[in-house]
């Protein structure tokens, strides 16, 4: 009959297994959405301006000719602190004239990108407040 220590460890090995792969998939996940932080990749244009435990605010200061490396954002709510156009190239190849105002208010999905330059009509600043996910947030 196998001793008490070997049954314990064949009961628990895929238990653990289970939780050493979902800690190293959050680390790898954290690790390299830290690394595409865009306010690691591209400080001359993003701005830590507020962060606690429930959102993360970031001052965008995007001039015509500045480049971003890749970077990553999460679901974000915009704030435009100034008039901003731009034109965007779209997947198909076409181009479409993206504009705001002052005070315009948008959401955006997650997205990756960079790498391309800027062709920002003026100096545009907005406001970029990205929501972190809690238990307390989770409860609604």
């Amino acid at each position: 009959m196998p001793s008490m220590e070997i049954l314990m460890s064949k009961t628990l090995n895929p238990a653990l297994l289970v939780i050493l792969g979902g800690v190293l998939g959050f680390g790898a996940a954290t690790a390299q959405m830290s690394a595409l932080d865009p306010v690691r990749t591209a400080p001359h244009i993003y701005q830590n301006v507020l962060e606690n435990e429930r959102l993360r605010v970031l001052k965008v200061t995007e001039r015509n000719g500045e480049t971003a490396p890749l970077h990553a954002h999460p679901d974000r709510l915009i704030v435009h602190l100034s008039p901003c156009a731009w034109m965007q190239v779209l997947g198909d190849g076409s181009r479409e004239m993206q504009s705001y105002k002052l005070g315009d208010v948008a959401w955006e999905p997650g997205i990756t990108h960079g790498g391309e330059t800027s062709k920002v009509v003026q100096e545009c600043s907005r406001l970029e407040i990205e929501l972190k996910r809690t238990r307390d947030l989770d409860d609604f």
